[in-house]
């Protein structure tokens, strides 16, 4: 039996749900559990190794439900980059986190203000991605801390993708990305069995999450849609920075 108190299960159901939430509906909303796992673990490293199981349990669900609606083709050219990012991030695990953090912060921080300026420069066109960066960033900030999901947003935001296709792609693509995560944690002893069997226990707050993310998807307008994702990405950078 998982040895914890009232407290840290209640955050780690909350997380779990949040989880469940944003992988079907309100992408952005998972980067919020980053720093709140922390607070239950205790420490940042064994926070991400305890997240993660949990985040691969709710990517099924995700891409169960979502895999009819993917535009993976807009990811080709962001592939490769996001793998010299992971290989990036797999050898920066054994830095200091609150060195990575402020530097994930900023990097997110500054594509964010790209990002709004030339779409507020060019309304009506196609915000121009750049896939390096935006790959090399994601790859990385995922490895390191489980937080790619702003970067990863404002790529998918670029492409002005309808919601749906929006939630789709970026479900299989960190159902992806976070499986092949899973060697590299259990190599650094990130993930134990205790961190599994918690995510076990996790399954009925993160199916609780999927489906109310599938109920704000189809009650949202695009354009409220795409204001939160900013939102709710300004805010978990500025948490990435504490």
């Amino acid at each position: 039996m998982i040895e914890l108190s009232w407290w840290q299960w209640s955050i780690g159901a909350f997380c779990a749900f949040l989880v469940g939430v944003a992988k079907t509906g309100v992408p952005g909303l998972g980067i919020l559990v980053v720093p709140l796992m922390v607070l239950m673990v205790g420490n940042a490293k064994n926070a991400a190794g305890w997240l993660l199981p949990v985040l691969c349990i709710a990517d099924v669900f995700a891409v169960i439900y979502w895999r009819r609606q993917t535009a993976m083709w807009r990811l080709f050219k962001l592939a490769p980059w996001v793998i010299v990012g992971v290989v990036v991030g797999t050898a920066a695990l054994s830095l200091d986190e609150r060195t990575l953090r402020p530097i994930i912060g900023a990097i997110v921080f500054a594509m964010m203000t790209i990002y709004l300026v030339r779409r507020w420069r060019s309304a009506d066109a196609e915000t121009p991605s750049h896939a390096p960066t935006y790959g090399v960033t994601t790859g990385f900030a995922s490895t390191v801390a489980n937080a790619a999901g702003p970067v990863m947003s404002l790529y998918l935001l670029s492409k002005r993708l309808p919601k749906e296709e929006f939630v789709a792609t970026g479900a299989v693509f960190f159902f992806i990305l976070n499986l092949s995560k899973v060697p590299i944690y259990v190599w650094h002893s990130m993930i134990s069995m205790r961190s599994l069997a918690f995510a076990v226990f996790m399954i009925p707050a993160v199916v609780v999450g999927a489906v109310s993310g599938r109920w704000v998807i189809h009650r949202i307008p695009q354009r409220i849609f795409e204001a939160c994702v900013i939102g709710l990405t300004a805010i978990s950078t500025l948490m990435l920075f504490r």
